[in-house]
C-alpha cells in the first residue's frame, strides 16, 4: 500500500447512558472467541461525498447504534457465577474507530474478492502494540476502519470478536449502520438474550457429535474456547501457501445437480448441496488424505428456528452450529454423486431442537471446539447478501474476508449480474493445482 497514513483514531461511545448489565454467553458463543476481519469496498462517492463527512457519519452512527448495542461497547470479563467461562459486561467502554488514508487504488488492488496479504492494511489500525499480552477484559469487541484510496473509492474494515455476533447478526448490524450513516432509522432492534441456548442442567448428552472435538483446543483453532486468537497448524506459513478464487457459473452448478439426480437415487437437491459434496470430494483427494481416514466437511447450520422455543426475533448473538457429513476417503472417490449429496443433505437433517442442545451439552461437558482432525469448514458468505447495504457514501461493491486461515473454504458470491459462486480457499501450491483442476473436472 502506497503512503498508508493514520488521520485520526477515536473510540466511539454510546450516545446517551445505557443500563449497566451482564450478559450470558451460550456454549456456542465461547466456542468462537476469536477476532474476525473482514473488508468493505466501495467506488468513489457518486454524491461527493467528503471523506471528513464520511468519517463523521460514521461515528455518529456509531454512537447512535451503540445504544441498543450496547453490549458491543462492553467488554469480555470472568462470568460472575463462574470464572471459568466469560461473559459480556456492558459497560460503556466503547468501539474503536481508525480513519485511514492511502494513495494505492482499487484497481492496483487485482480482484477484490480475493484475500490478499495487501488487505491487512485496512486494518493495520486496528491492531494495539503488545495486544497478544493484554488481557481480553481490556480489548475493545469491536474495530472499524475507514480507509480512502488515492482514487476517491472507500475501503471500511471491521474487525470483531466472533463470541458477540454470528455472520447473520453481523449482517443485521451492518444494516443498521448503514441505515444509520443515511439518517435513516434503525432496521432490526437487537436481542442479544441466549438464555434459549443455555446448557441443560444436568447436561444430556443423547448423540454422537463428530462435529466437536477436544483436541482442537490443544492448539489455537479457529475456533477457541478459552480466549486466545490465531492458527498453530504444522507446515503453515502464508509463503507455502496459496489463496485461490475458483468461479463456478450457473451452468457448472447446473451440471451438478444433473448429475446429482440422474440416477433417480435423490428427489431434489440444492446449490449449496452440490457444491459442497463436489468440493469434500475434490479437497479430500487434493490434501493426499488417506484413503482409510475418515474425511469431515462442517458447515455452519442457523438454530434460530431449530430449537424449542425459537430464539428471539433480532437475536444478536451465535445460532450457527455445525452441520457435518463424514466419510472414508475411499467412499468419497468410489461412491455415486449421489450418494455424497445425501449425505450433506443428512448433515442438515439430523440438527433438530434435541441433536442441538445435545451439541450444546456436549460443549459444557467437555470444553472443546469444532472438529479440527482430518476437517474442514465450509461457510456459504454468498447468503449473507452484505453486498446490498448502502452507506452514506455510497453501496458496497464487495466484500471479502482479510485473509482465509487452513481449514476453511468460503463460498463467495458470483459476480454481480452473472450469478454463480466463487470457492475461496487457501492450500500449498502443488495441492491448490490438484484442488483446481479436480473441481472444474466434468
Amino acid at each position: 500500500m502506497e503512503n498508508l497514513k493514520l488521520v485520526e483514531k477515536v473510540v466511539i461511545l454510546p450516545e446517551k447512558p445505557t443500563k449497566c448489565r451482564r450478559i450470558f454467553l451460550s456454549n456456542i458463543d465461547l466456542s468462537l472467541v476469536v477476532y474476525q476481519e473482514s473488508v468493505s469496498f466501495f467506488d468513489p462517492p457518486k454524491n461527493k461525498i467528503s471523506f471528513s463527512e464520511a468519517c463523521n457519519s460514521l461515528y455518529t452512527a456509531l454512537a447512535h447504534l451503540l445504544v441498543p448495542y450496547d453490549f458491543f461497547a462492553g467488554r469480555l470479563v470472568p462470568a460472575l457465577e463462574d470464572d471459568n467461562r466469560f461473559e459480556i459486561d456492558c459497560n460503556s467502554a466503547g468501539v474503536v474507530v481508525a480513519a485511514a488514508k492511502t494513495g494505492s487504488t482499487l484497481n492496483q488492488l487485482g480482484e477484490l474478492l480475493t484475500p490478499k496479504p495487501e488487505f491487512r492494511q485496512f486494518v493495520a489500525f486496528l491492531h494495539e502494540e503488545g495486544e497478544e499480552e493484554m488481557e481480553l477484559q481490556h480489548k475493545p469487541l469491536l474495530h472499524l476502519q475507514l480507509t480512502e484510496m488515492g482514487c476517491g473509492g472507500l475501503a471500511l474494515a471491521s474487525r470483531y470478536n466472533h463470541c458477540v455476533l454470528d455472520g447473520i447478526a453481523a449482517r443485521d448490524f451492518e444494516k443498521n449502520l448503514a441505515a444509520l450513516t443515511r439518517g435513516d432509522e434503525i432496521v432490526v432492534l437487537p436481542n442479544p438474550d441466549r438464555t434459549v441456548f443455555k446448557a441443560r442442567n444436568p447436561p444430556r448428552i443423547t448423540h454422537p457429535h463428530y462435529e466437536y472435538s477436544t483436541a482442537a483446543c490443544e492448539t489455537d483453532s479457529l475456533f477457541t474456547v478459552c480466549g486466545t486468537s490465531g492458527i498453530n497448524v504444522k507446515d503453515w506459513s502464508p509463503q507455502n501457501n496459496k489463496t485461490c478464487l475458483i468461479y463456478m457459473s450457473p451452468r457448472r452448478i447446473a451440471s451438478l445437480k444433473k448429475a446429482a439426480l440422474k440416477d433417480g437415487k435423490l428427489g431434489k437437491c440444492s446449490s449449496f448441496q452440490v457444491v459442497a459434496a463436489k468440493i469434500w470430494k475434490v479437497r479430500s483427494i487434493a490434501v493426499k488424505m488417506q484413503e482409510e481416514k475418515i474425511s469431515t466437511m462442517l458447515f455452519p447450520v442457523d438454530a434460530r428456528r431449530i430449537v424449542v422455543p425459537p430464539a428471539p426475533f433480532g437475536f444478536a448473538g451465535n445460532a450457527l452450529v455445525p452441520g457435518f457429513a463424514r466419510l472414508k476417503v475411499k467412499e468419497l472417490k468410489d461412491r455415486e454423486e449421489s450418494y455424497l449429496v445425501r449425505k450433506v443433505q443428512e448433515g442438515m437433517e439430523r440438527l433438530d431442537d434435541e441433536h442441538v442442545r445435545s451439541g450444546i451439552d456436549w460443549l459444557e461437558v467437555h470444553k472443546g471446539a469444532p472438529c479440527r482432525e482430518n476437517s474442514f469448514s465450509l461457510v456459504a458468505w454468498f447468503r449473507l447478501g452484505l453486498e446490498e447495504d448502502v452507506f452514506s457514501w455510497g453501496k458496497i461493491k464487495c466484500v471479502t474476508p482479510i485473509m482465509v486461515k487452513p481449514g476453511l473454504v468460503i463460498l463467495l458470491p458470483g459476480s454481480q449480474g452473472e450469478g454463480g459462486l466463487h470457492v475461496c480457499l487457501q492450500l500449498p501450491d502443488d495441492q491448490m493445482d490438484e484442488f483446481c483442476r479436480l473441481l472444474v473436472e466434468e
